[in-house]
């Protein structure tokens, strides 16, 4: 159990935690920030996502410099990826902030590069994320992140940053989506 796999683990295991803080009524406390009111659970757990969200950074850039890659890296590292934003996207779902579709979406094609990944490590293929697909996560991230501070920043010229960036990363999930399946489609027809 190396580093990158402790932070891994961590990432998991802040899951839960994010999610109990998401679930405290948003009325139970509120700070006036630039003038609007932001729930403290929402700031709190605003805060726990970023730290998860940077632990992905920082496994992946560990494990890389110091050569610590290992097969539990490999499976469990994008899976907790997965499920942090899963669990993040259904809850902003349940505060009214991003329409179910959306979420829908963007989980559907998750599972389906998930799915893809299987039948590559099946016929030992490892397939690294594109430049898009992470370009698609950071985009999913600071969506997730503003939406869980109320667009707090951007609110006070109104700009729907979070929105926006939602959007954004909706494309960039459809993109990244036909990307990676047109680019293994040899993959795909021979697993058939």
């Amino acid at each position: 159990m190396n580093l990158p796999n402790q932070l891994t683990v961590l990432r998991v295991l802040l899951i839960p935690v994010f999610v109990i803080v998401l679930a405290i009524d948003p009325n139970w406390g509120q700070w006036d920030v630039l003038g609007a009111e932001l729930p403290v659970s929402h700031f709190v757990a605003a805060i726990i996502f970023l730290v998860a969200s940077l632990t992905d950074w920082l496994d992946g850039y560990i494990a890389r410099k110091q050569k610590l890659v290992t097969n539990f890296g490999k499976f469990m590292d994008p899976l907790a990826d997965k499920m942090l934003v899963a669990a993040a996207l259904v809850y902003l779902v349940e505060l009214g902030f991003v329409a179910a579709w959306i979420v829908v979406i963007i989980l559907c094609r998750e599972f389906a590069v998930t799915g893809l990944r299987l039948v590559a490590s099946d016929e030992g293929i490892v397939l690294a994320a594109g430049n898009s697909g992470k370009a698609k996560t950071w985009v999913q991230l600071t969506s997730i992140t503003a939406y869980l501070l109320h667009d707090i920043i951007f609110a006070m010229w109104n700009i729907p940053f979070a929105d926006i960036t939602m959007w954004l990363a909706l494309i960039l999930t459809i993109y990244s989506g036909v990307e990676y399946f047109s680019k293994n489609i040899k993959l795909i027809t021979k697993s058939m």
